[in-house]
């Protein structure tokens, strides 16, 4: 995948969107064995060298909710994806992210980073809203 474009289609035919704007799309991705689902957002991003690349995030709780020195040791033991923070109608929020260089990027690399990232976004969502769902 070269293009947002082409991210786009490819998540068209295996998600069903709920946002759809020029450079960010959204979808609803079904937590396995489980009736939960976790919002997932997709974003072009460019480096100050206009590198061009696709961020995969999600909500895991207010910020409030979660101490940022946990974030860091959990970002420590992560192999797909980080914890960020990031505002959401101006309350600050814990995220799990990934960003994927369009250069190496194509359908099963994004597929399999929306599959680890969403669940394990689910389970400390769990964890920290007591089975709330935000995202």
């Amino acid at each position: 995948m070269e293009t947002f474009a082409e991210v786009r289609k490819h998540v068209m035919d295996n998600h069903q969107l709920f946002i759809d704007e020029p450079f960010q799309i959204a979808f609803d991705c079904p937590i396995k064995d489980s009736d939960r689902k976790q919002t997932v957002f997709l974003a072009e991003l460019k480096s100050s060298d206009n590198r061009r690349y696709l961020r995969v995030e999600t909500l895991i709780c207010p910020l409030e909710d979660f101490d940022a020195e946990k974030c860091l040791r959990i970002n420590l033991i992560l192999r797909v994806g980080y914890l960020a923070v990031g505002d959401l109608e101006g309350v600050a929020y814990v995220k799990m992210c990934e960003n994927l260089a369009y250069s190496s990027l194509d359908g099963d690399e994004l597929e399999y980073v929306i599959s680890h990232v969403a669940p394990m976004a689910d389970r400390m969502e769990q964890v920290l809203e007591h089975n709330g769902d935000i995202a």
